[in-house]
C-alpha cells in the first residue's frame, strides 16, 4: 500500500513542478491530486500561489502558446488550453493577440510539409485533412491551399 504523503511535502511538491514549466491551476491540483494529497489542502496552497502570483492561468496560456503555435493552428490551441483548465475568456484574450499571424503561421506549416499546390482532389484532401488537424480552420486552411493572400 502507497503511503500518505505529508502535508508539508505539498508546497515542495507544488514548487517543484512549477520550477519546471508554468502550469494552470486544474493540471497541478490534478498531478497534486495523483500524489495522494487531500482536496482540500491542495485548493487553499494553489489559492495562495495565486495570491502571490506564483501560480497564473494567464501566464500558462500566453507560455503554452508561444511554445506551440509555430506548429499549430488556433483552434487546436484553444481545445489543448481548454483541456488543461484554462477558461474561455482567458484564451480567447490570449489566441485574440496571435490571429494576425494566423494566416502566416498556417502557410509555413503547409510549405514544409507539402511545398507545392495540390494536383489533383486527392492530394487537395490530403493537403486540407493534414491542415486541419494541426489546428488550423477550415478558411486559413482554404486560402493556404488555394494560394489565396485575403482574409
Amino acid at each position: 500500500m502507497k503511503p500518505t504523503p505529508e502535508s508539508s511535502d505539498l508546497r515542495e511538491r507544488a514548487l517543484r513542478l512549477l520550477a519546471r514549466r508554468e502550469h494552470s491551476r486544474a493540471e497541478l491540483a490534478r498531478k497534486l491530486g495523483a500524489a495522494g494529497f487531500a482536496r482540500e489542502e491542495i485548493v487553499l496552497l494553489l489559492d495562495a500561489f495565486e495570491a502571490k502570483n506564483w501560480l497564473s492561468d494567464q501566464r500558462f496560456a500566453e507560455s503554452y502558446v508561444a511554445d506551440h503555435r509555430a506548429r499549430t493552428g488556433s483552434v487546436k490551441l484553444a481545445y489543448d488550453l481548454r483541456q488543461r483548465g484554462v477558461s474561455d475568456s482567458i484564451i480567447a484574450a490570449v489566441l485574440g493577440d496571435n490571429r494576425d499571424s494566423e494566416l502566416e503561421r498556417a502557410r509555413e506549416v503547409w510549405k514544409k510539409k507539402f511545398g507545392a499546390a495540390p494536383a489533383d482532389a486527392v492530394e487537395k484532401a490530403r493537403q486540407t485533412r493534414f491542415m486541419l488537424s494541426r489546428g488550423f480552420s477550415p478558411e486559413i486552411t482554404r486560402h493556404v491551399i488555394n494560394g489565396r493572400n485575403d482574409i
